[in-house]
């Protein structure tokens, strides 16, 4: 527990900045820090599953609202500083109701770190920064 420390903490404070970069800023603008530095190595499992952990941890604990826009905004970050490849991927589909729902997930490379599950539902609507 002691090791997970603070990537525990960095994930927090990338889940904070991630919410407040969301609240404060327009969408394009987010989409623009998004797509920025493509370049890295992919994350390895371990590393991939430590970050997106990490991040859903504190994403289902923090008092704000911290769904998986704000996530992947935050396991990207977490990923970038390390040097390591990134993309969040933005997709949409209809639920039973018919209403779109979106959902965003992130990859490292062909590596899932954070909200992979279910995916092939979304239609993919862009990926940042684009591959």
């Amino acid at each position: 527990m002691i090791r997970r420390l603070p990537l525990l903490a960095e994930a927090l404070a990338m889940l904070a900045l991630a919410s407040l970069l969301i609240a404060i800023l327009s969408f394009r603008r987010v989409a623009a820090l998004s797509a920025g530095r493509a370049s890295g190595t992919p994350a390895t499992q371990a590393q991939a599953r430590a970050i997106g952990r990490a991040v859903a941890a504190w994403g289902r604990r923090v008092p704000w609202r911290a769904v998986c826009f704000q996530q992947g905004l935050a396991a990207q970050l977490m990923l970038r500083r390390r040097g390591l490849a990134a993309a969040l991927h933005y997709g949409a589909a209809r639920d039973e109701k018919g209403q779109l729902i979106a959902h965003v997930w992130v990859r490292s490379g062909d590596v899932d770190v954070i909200g992979c599950e279910e995916t092939e539902r979304y239609g993919l609507l862009a990926v940042f920064p684009p591959v």
